[in-house]
């Protein structure tokens, strides 16, 4: 049963969608460096049998603070999302496909230095759960707050095609909540799919 009281829930990836980032991800062959791939050859690349991946980069609240690059158009529209959404009494969160940063407070002020309301928004970290791919364990987070009930209406930014149609595929089970996907290219510019 849906609760008379639901509200919106907006999710932003971070990056090359609130920000370039400059962090690789490492593939390990035999315990030595075989691959390096930016944000957007990760997103598509399939380990093969003896690869592992190496997130150290991505793990950095340094790095991302010193490297990473704001995209102005998104993170503007996210300002004034948070602000007016959180005014509303809905939901922002922030899904990333990161793991735990090693300096917690770093990276939330490396946030806090490009106007984001930090303390307003949740940061989920979809590289904790363990899935094969990013949009595997951003599903599994988009489903616990989508099993909640509380949202009439949820929307993605996203760079990643293979999030976006993840998320959108999740319309049939939940047939009462709208839908809504954007894909931000690294102009900034932000197309709405459905």
């Amino acid at each position: 049963m849906l609760s008379k009281n639901r509200i919106g829930l907006t999710i932003f990836d971070i990056d090359e969608t609130l920000f370039h980032t400059k962090a690789k991800v490492q593939v390990l062959k035999n315990g030595k460096i075989y691959k390096i791939l930016d944000n957007q050859q990760y997103n598509s690349y399939q380990l093969k049998k003896g690869e592992t991946f190496d997130y150290g980069q991505f793990k950095s609240a340094k790095m991302f603070m010193e490297t990473s690059t704001p995209i102005a158009k998104v993170l503007n529209r996210a300002k004034r999302i948070i602000y007016f959404a959180t005014k509303k009494g809905s939901k922002v969160i922030i899904v990333t496909a990161r793991q735990d940063m090693d300096d917690k407070k770093m990276f939330k002020d490396a946030f806090k230095a490009q106007g984001i309301d930090i303390g307003r928004v949740y940061v989920e970290r979809a590289g904790n759960i363990g899935k094969e791919t990013a949009s595997e364990n951003k599903l599994v987070i988009f489903k616990k707050y989508l099993d909640t009930k509380r949202y009439a209406r949820i929307r993605l930014f996203d760079d990643d095609n293979n999030n976006l149609k993840a998320f959108m595929s999740l319309q049939n089970e939940y047939s009462g909540v709208e839908f809504t996907g954007y894909r931000v290219f690294k102009s900034g510019n932000i197309k709405k799919i459905n």
